[in-house]
């Protein structure tokens, strides 16, 4: 079997996602109407990063519900189970944020393919210490036994994992992108790795020369470690950001990657200018390599070491950058927003445009 070069031909079509979205948006934002002028009458469209609900005191309430995708087969190969939970947490509150939202309470959703104590026990304590980064409860959630459905690649310990998060926020403190002005400086916070997303393109690709098993030098561990390193949960420094600095937008760079940018840009009219970007971590490089695949499909598949943006006034970015030093997070300004509406990267001298 061929290596794939792209995400479509991983078997992930995101133009066809992309276009089954717009069908779906048209049909669930009619049901807006059913809460207009009541508690509960939304605030914001369908697609940003979590959708808004008026509380009625000044506040609103922030939902969002997201799951680990295929990086449930890699802790299925490694027969370890204790890290996808965190994962778990992370895409939830690490999007939440995105709209200026703090993350307080979480229920998940486990299915599998039997109820072995071995499995389940282990995804929960890892569920406990995503909430105990991210300073969140969990209330409550459900595990569903479904053995027909839920196969995987390790008989009997097939699974999936979703979880919903709801967050606060006052009204007058909503982020959603529509601020971000030309010139904005772009700051990146660093990734722990490939995070939760194009997993499916990676496991093809470094598979294809790799066991899960085997130790990779440039990796200093083996490819099933690397893989299964939890994704970095940002509430805290972005939290403490919001609170100091003047912050005119947010984005978790997440499926779709870099393109996630236009989520907020959209809304300002603008586009944005990456011309400082860090060298890929050592994991993206062996993907690029191996698989043969060019940098415009990387900068649009993968985080490429870069796990969260912060969009903000030019004289706040070294402020950001020495607040996410104290607190624990690498970041650095990796370029700009632009008046041309489109997402413009520049690594080695070669520049490229995300579509």
């Amino acid at each position: 079997m061929s290596i794939p070069k792209n995400y479509r031909e991983a078997g992930v079509d995101m133009g066809k996602v992309s276009e089954i979205h717009g069908s779906l948006k048209k049909i669930l934002e009619k049901t807006f109407i059913f809460r207009k002028g009541r508690i509960g009458t939304v605030l914001t469209e369908i697609g940003h990063y979590a959708g808004l609900i008026d509380l009625d005191d000044g506040r609103a309430l922030a939902v969002h519900v997201d799951g680990v995708g295929s990086k449930v087969l890699v802790a299925q190969m490694m027969n370890k189970y204790d890290t996808i939970g965190i994962d778990c947490v992370a895409v939830c509150v690490n999007d939440l944020i995105c709209i200026g939202a703090e993350p307080i309470a979480l229920v998940d959703y486990l299915v599998v393919q039997e109820p072995r104590r071995d499995l389940i026990e282990p995804i929960m304590e890892g569920i406990a210490k995503g909430a105990e980064e991210a300073s969140i409860a969990v209330v409550g959630g459900e595990t569903a036994v479904m053995r027909e459905v839920v196969k995987g690649v390790r008989e009997g310990y097939g699974f999936d994992l979703a979880a919903m998060c709801v967050g606060i926020v006052d009204k007058g403190k909503i982020l959603t992108g529509s601020s971000i002005k030309p010139k904005d400086y772009v700051v990146g916070l660093t990734s722990t790795g490939i995070h939760s997303n194009g997993l499916t393109l990676a496991r093809k690709v470094l598979l294809s020369k790799f066991t899960i098993n085997s130790y990779i030098e440039e990796l200093g561990c083996s490819l099933g470690e690397e893989l299964l390193k939890p994704t970095r949960i940002y509430v805290k420094p972005i939290l403490k950001i919001l609170s100091e600095f003047e912050v005119h937008g947010l984005a978790h760079i997440t499926g779709g990657s870099f393109t996630k940018l236009m989520r907020i840009g959209r809304l300002a009219n603008v586009g944005f200018n990456l011309y400082n970007m860090p060298e890929p971590l050592p994991v993206f490089k062996l993907i690029q390599s191996i698989g043969s695949i060019d940098d415009g499909e990387m900068y649009r598949t993968f985080n490429m070491g870069i796990g969260f943006c912060v969009i903000v006034p030019p004289y706040e970015a070294d402020n950001v950058v020495e607040t996410c030093k104290k607190m624990g997070v690498e970041s650095h300004i990796i370029g700009e927003a632009s008046e041309e509406i489109k997402v413009k990267i520049r690594v080695n001298n070669r520049s490229f445009t995300l579509h």
